[in-house]
């Protein structure tokens, strides 16, 4: 489906104070930037912001900075920022391939990736944001003990997540459901995405994994 461009997002979101303009430059400074020394939580494709401000409402101690490359869907939640400013979440308008541009090794604690594009066609794998092209650019921005969840309710993106993590040298699965509204433990205290929310109104089972380092490195 062809993204709709919104005339005038590119400028919007461009002089908006909740986006952080030239990213880049706070590379292994977050903390400085931020005021802060508080956890940093990033979403990779964040949508229209839902999720994040729930969580950044929730969390006042914890950072939260929305990724998202596409300035007419950023555009949706710099709109919902206008009329609910939260000061732990900031938006940065950036391609998630440049992420270890944008942070020090160690510098996330926690990458959230919500109903990311599946990218079904085998030539375009290395565009899914659970293969190992993404999952070694995560290893390098991660904490030692950072994480990542994942929420989709695509059947064939969580199958191959789950091998791309079960293969990986470097992460194993610390839980997974296939059916995470009707899972009790995993999901208990749950905040859904407005892409949630619609699919699972249809019937459609959400799937759900967390994964971390394994504790055989180091």
């Amino acid at each position: 489906m062809r993204l709709r461009n919104i005339p005038g997002a590119d400028e919007i979101v461009s002089n908006s104070s909740f986006c952080i303009q030239q990213p880049e430059e706070n590379k292994g400074m977050w903390a400085q930037f931020l005021g802060n020394s508080y956890p940093i939580h990033i979403e990779i494709g964040m949508g229209k912001g839902r999720f994040l401000m729930d969580l950044a409402a929730q969390n006042p101690k914890i950072n939260y900075l929305g990724i998202e490359r596409y300035t007419s869907v950023l555009l949706r939640a710099v709109q919902k920022m206008e009329l609910l400013p939260l000061p732990n979440l900031h938006f940065l308008c950036a391609d998630a391939a440049m992420l270890p541009n944008l942070f020090a090794e160690g510098e996330v604690d926690c990458i959230y990736l919500n109903f990311s594009d599946p990218w079904p066609k085998e030539r375009h794998a290395k565009r899914r944001l659970t293969s190992p092209e993404f999952l070694n650019r995560y290893d390098q921005v991660l904490s030692p003990n950072g994480r990542i969840e994942f929420k989709t309710d695509n059947q064939a993106l969580f199958s191959y997540s789950l091998e791309a993590i079960q293969n990986s040298p470097v992460w194993k699965l610390d839980a997974f459901t296939k059916d995470l509204h009707h899972d009790r433990i995993m999901g208990e205290g749950n905040i859904m995405t407005e892409y949630e929310e619609k699919f699972s109104s249809r019937g459609n089972p959400i799937y759900k994994l967390v994964s971390s380092r394994s504790s055989e490195l180091g």
